[in-house]
C-alpha cells in the first residue's frame, strides 16, 4: 500500500488528503476558514490563524499512518514569479517538518495545479496529463483559460491563454450574494437563490480576444436590486452572465489552440446551472463537486506522480 498526504492551505479552506495508490480511495478532511456574517473575506494574518489552528485537528481526522510514500504541498496560488500569499506558509511549514522528521519526500507545487490535477483525478482522466488540453480554474481568485502541456519536471505546464481583466467570477458570485443578503462564500447559496427563478436572459459578454471582462456584472446586479427585480432573478442573472463569459471563453480559446479536451475545476465551476449549461455545448469534464472547491486532493496526486510510482 502506497500512501501520499496533499496539503493544501488556501485563502477560503484548510484541507488535507490522504490517496490511497492502490486502491485508489481518496480521504479528504476540509473545513472553511471561519468568516464574520457580511464580510466579503478574511485578512492574510486572519487566515493564518485560522489554518494553523485547523491544520492539526484535520490531520488527526485522517487517522494515523505508519509511513507516507510522499507529501504533496502547494506553496504558491501559481506557478509563476511573484505569485505568493501568506496563507500557503501553513501547509508548507507543516509539509517541510513532517518530511524532515519521517524522511518522506515533499514534492511542492501550486494551488492552481491542485486544482487542474483534483479535477483530472475526478473525473478519471489524469490520462490527459500527457496531451496538451485547456483548463478552466474558476474561483474567487482566478478566473483562468490555461494551456496545459506535459512536462516531466512540473507534471503539467500551465500558461495562462485567457484571463478576467478585473473582477473574478468567484469575487462577483460573493459580492453579489452578500447584496443580496446571503453568508460569505455565496456560491451554494446563490445557486439555490436561482433555482428558484424562471427567468429568462440574453446577455452578451464583455470579451476581448480569450479574455474578459466581469465588472459590469456587478453594478448590472445593483441597478436590478434597485429597480426591485425579485432576488432570485438577479441571482439567475449573474450565474447566466458568469455562464456566457466562460462560454465565450472557451469557444474563442478552441478556435485559437485547436479540438483539444477542456477540464473544468475551481468553486465556481461545481455550479449546476453553469456546468449543465456547458455539458450540452462541449465533450468537456467536470470535477465532482467534493474536488471541485478548494482541497487537497490535486496534491496528494501530485505527490504520487512526482514520485515515480506512475510511469509517465
Amino acid at each position: 500500500m502506497s500512501l501520499y498526504l496533499g496539503i493544501d492551505t488556501s485563502n477560503y479552506t484548510t484541507s488535507v488528503a490522504l490517496y490511497d495508490s492502490t486502491s485508489g480511495d481518496m480521504k479528504q478532511k476540509k473545513r472553511l476558514l471561519p468568516v464574520a456574517d457580511g464580510v466579503r473575506g478574511l485578512r492574510q494574518s486572519d487566515a493564518v490563524f485560522h489554518h494553523t489552528r485547523q491544520l492539526p485537528e484535520l490531520v488527526e481526522a485522517l487517522g494515523s499512518q505508519s509511513e507516507l510514500s510522499g507529501i504533496g504541498v502547494s506553496v504558491k496560488p501559481r506557478l509563476i514569479d511573484g505569485s505568493y500569499m501568506p496563507c500557503f506558509l501553513c501547509g508548507e511549514g507543516l509539509a517541510r517538518s513532517l518530511s524532515a522528521i519521517t524522511g518522506t519526500c515533499m514534492y511542492a507545487t501550486s494551488h492552481q495545479a491542485g486544482h487542474i490535477l483534483a479535477a483530472l483525478f475526478s473525473a478519471g482522466k489524469l490520462m490527459l496529463i500527457d496531451q496538451t488540453f485547456l483548463a478552466f480554474h474558476v474561483s474567487g481568485g482566478t478566473t483562468d483559460c490555461l494551456i496545459c502541456r506535459p512536462d516531466k519536471d512540473k507534471i503539467i505546464d500551465i500558461s495562462q491563454a485567457g484571463t478576467s481583466l478585473d473582477l473574478k467570477a468567484g469575487q462577483a458570485v460573493d459580492r453579489i450574494g452578500l447584496m443580496l443578503g446571503l453568508n460569505f462564500p455565496c456560491g451554494p447559496a446563490l445557486e439555490e437563490l436561482a433555482l428558484k427563478s424562471t427567468a429568462s436572459y440574453k446577455i452578451k459578454p464583455v470579451i476581448r480576444g480569450t479574455d474578459c471582462s466581469l465588472s459590469g456584472l456587478e453594478n448590472k446586479c445593483m441597478k436590478m436590486k434597485s429597480d426591485g427585480v425579485p432576488y432570485e432573478d438577479i441571482a439567475l442573472f449573474c450565474l447566466m452572465y458568469i455562464y456566457e463569459t466562460v462560454n465565450a471563453m472557451t469557444v474563442s480559446a478552441l478556435d485559437k489552440y485547436g479540438k483539444i479536451p477542456v477540464i473544468y475545476a475551481g468553486g465556481v465551476m461545481s455550479n449546476s446551472i453553469i456546468q449543465e449549461k456547458l455539458k450540452n455545448k462541449y465533450e468537456a469534464y467536470f470535477a465532482k463537486p467534493e474536488f471541485s472547491c478548494d482541497n487537497a486532493a490535486g496534491l496528494a496526486v501530485y505527490a504520487y506522480l512526482k514520485s515515480g510510482e506512475k510511469k509517465l
